[in-house]
């Protein structure tokens, strides 16, 4: 779940989707209500999911927000 600078959450989608280093992301949506996107990702572990949202996902400059949701099964 993703909350970004209003007006860029087509941006942030677009470049998450385009960018081939981003390993993991099965999909990125915008979406209306409290959240401006969606992201889902498949990791092996939490240290790989760690990487990819705080190196990666939180050093975009329009996202302001994130909250990670795990599925277990």
């Amino acid at each position: 779940m993703v909350n970004t600078k209003p007006g860029t959450s087509e941006k942030v989608v677009k470049e998450l989707r385009v960018k081939k280093k981003v390993k993991g992301i099965l999909m990125a949506d915008s979406v209306y209500g409290q959240y401006d996107a969606v992201v889902v990702m498949e990791v092996k572990d939490l240290k790989e999911l760690m990487k990819t949202v705080y190196e990666v996902i939180e050093k975009n400059p329009n996202i302001v927000k994130t909250e990670t949701l795990i599925s277990l099964f």
